[in-house]
């Protein structure tokens, strides 16, 4: 394999001994890492896999916030350019831009892996802690929901499960207008543990789930039900990066579920489909 520094994002691209002509774009959550580790661990599977920052780097919002989508989506061209088919796999807020990506744009997405995703887009938080979107379009700001500004943890370390389920059912119009349109999306793996103290990841994923389904579409999840907020893939270690938080789960847990999700991750990247 070879590995190349990319800038402008920065990031990097693992280049497979033997490629079979499938690419990925491997996108981080709110920690900001590039997750070289998970793109290698494609690569190693034939597969031409890139991972980017996207915040917090030179030119870039300090933040998630007003993250144009465009940036995602000229790695996805770049990517199909060498490439018959392109594969977007994030966690969490990398979730989340996988899928409004595939979902909003015209990059060329073939499939989306999310791993402790979201069905709708949410508000990020600026440098003066002002709510705003997390994704432009254009330049534009794409809807989103607002989080309940009446909430507070009553936990330390805290867990934002309640943050999520108290911001939807404060404005129900503002979820309908953020949801995330993933019928347009050809194929879709979601990956969600049941313990997830960062957002709540199984809800949403079945949301996404029901939401293909009204359009006949099938959809993969894999779950666990006592695994946290990051699944651990087979060969991967332990992130400890990114704010202090309960993320839910046990190591075993999160390995179980990984090395389930692996398996249907692989399916995904397969060359032949």
């Amino acid at each position: 394999m070879h590995r190349t520094e990319l800038s402008d994002p920065a990031g990097v691209r693992w280049t497979p001994g033997t490629h079979h002509g499938v690419g990925a774009l491997v996108l981080g959550g709110s920690s900001g890492r590039v997750d070289e580790q998970r793109a290698r661990l494609l690569a190693e599977q034939g597969v031409l896999a890139e991972s980017i920052q996207w915040f917090g780097g030179p030119g870039q919002h300090e933040g998630p916030w007003e993250i144009p989508l465009e940036t995602f989506a000229a790695r996805v061209t770049a990517l199909a350019a060498a490439c018959d088919r392109v594969v977007v796999a994030g966690v969490s807020y990398g979730a989340e831009a996988a899928l409004a990506t595939a979902c909003l744009t015209d990059a060329p997405v073939a499939a989306v892996a999310a791993f402790a995703p979201t069905d709708v887009m949410w508000a990020g938080l600026d440098a003066d802690g002002r709510q705003t979107a997390h994704w432009t379009l254009d330049g534009v700001p794409l809807p989103h929901v607002r989080y309940d500004e009446r909430w507070t943890p009553d936990a330390d370390p805290p867990s934002y499960v309640g943050l999520y389920r108290a911001s939807r059912a404060l404005d129900p119009d503002g979820v309908a207008a953020a949801a995330l349109p993933v019928e347009r999306i050809p194929e879709l793996l979601v990956v969600a543990g049941d313990d997830d103290q960062v957002w709540p990841a199984r809800e949403q994923a079945e949301e996404i789930v029901l939401r293909r389904a009204s359009y006949g579409l099938a959809t993969t999840l894999v779950a666990d039900p006592e695994a946290g907020h990051r699944a651990i893939l087979p060969g991967e270690d332990v992130v400890a990066a990114g704010q202090r938080m309960a993320r839910g789960g046990t190591e075993e847990a999160d390995r179980r579920l990984g090395a389930a999700a692996w398996d249907a991750l692989l399916a995904l990247v397969a060359p032949t489909r």
